[in-house]
C-alpha cells in the first residue's frame, strides 16, 4: 500500500517526547526538570486536533514538564513511565478504540521501533538513530524538538486534503 493510502487511514498521531517533542536534552534546576518544546510543533499539534485527529504522547520517563505541555496542547492521551512502549501502544489501541493502521508514530530511538513497526505509518526524526530511520516509512528533514512534528503535521494534513481548509483562516 502506498504511503498516501496509508495516510488516508490515520486517525491518531502518537509522539515520543524526549528526542521528538524536545531535542532530547534534559536539564535540572534544583529539583525541577527543564525541557524545551518547539512552539511551531505545538501549533502543528493544534492543527492536527482541529482537523479531527487525536494526538498524544508516549514517554519512557515521567515528567511534570510533559504533563504541563500536554495540558497546554489539550492532548488526547498521555502515557508516561512506559518502559515497554509496545505494551503501551496495545493499551492505547484498546482505550482509544483504534486499529494500529489508524496510527502514525513519530520516534527517534530504538525503544520506538516496535511502535513504529506496528503503526500504520512510522516516522523517524532527522536526528534519529540509524536503526529507527531504517524502520521508518518516512524521515523528517527537521530534527526532534526543532520542527519535526510540525513538518509531519503539514505533510499529513496535505495528504488527507485538510490543509487548505485549515490554512484558510490564516491565508485568506
Amino acid at each position: 500500500m502506498s504511503l498516501e493510502a496509508k495516510a488516508a487511514k490515520i486517525r491518531a498521531v502518537i509522539l515520543d517526547v524526549d528526542g521528538v517533542l524536545t531535542d532530547g536534552r534534559i536539564g535540572y534546576a534544583g529539583d525541577d526538570e527543564v525541557k524545551f518544546f518547539d512552539v511551531k510543533d505545538g501549533h502543528g499539534i493544534k492543527l492536527l486536533r482541529r482537523a479531527g485527529l487525536r494526538v498524544g504522547m508516549f514517554s519512557g520517563r515521567g515528567s511534570d514538564a510533559n504533563l504541563r505541555r500536554a495540558r497546554e496542547l489539550s492532548l488526547d492521551f498521555v502515557y508516561q513511565n512506559e518502559k515497554d512502549k509496545r505494551a503501551a501502544f496495545e493499551r492505547l489501541l484498546a482505550e482509544q478504540e483504534l486499529e494500529a493502521d489508524e496510527c502514525l508514530y513519530i520516534g527517534d530511538d530504538v525503544v520506538d521501533i516496535p511502535c513504529m513497526r506496528r503503526a500504520g505509518i512510522g516516522v523517524a526524526v532527522a536526528d534519529a538513530v540509524p536503526e529507527v530511520k531504517e524502520a521508518a516509512d518516512r524521515t523528517t528533514d527537521n530534527r526532534g524538538g526543532r520542527g519535526a512534528v510540525r513538518e509531519v503535521a503539514m505533510w499529513l494534513l496535505r495528504l488527507q486534503n485538510k490543509y487548505d481548509t485549515l490554512m484558510a483562516r490564516y491565508l485568506d
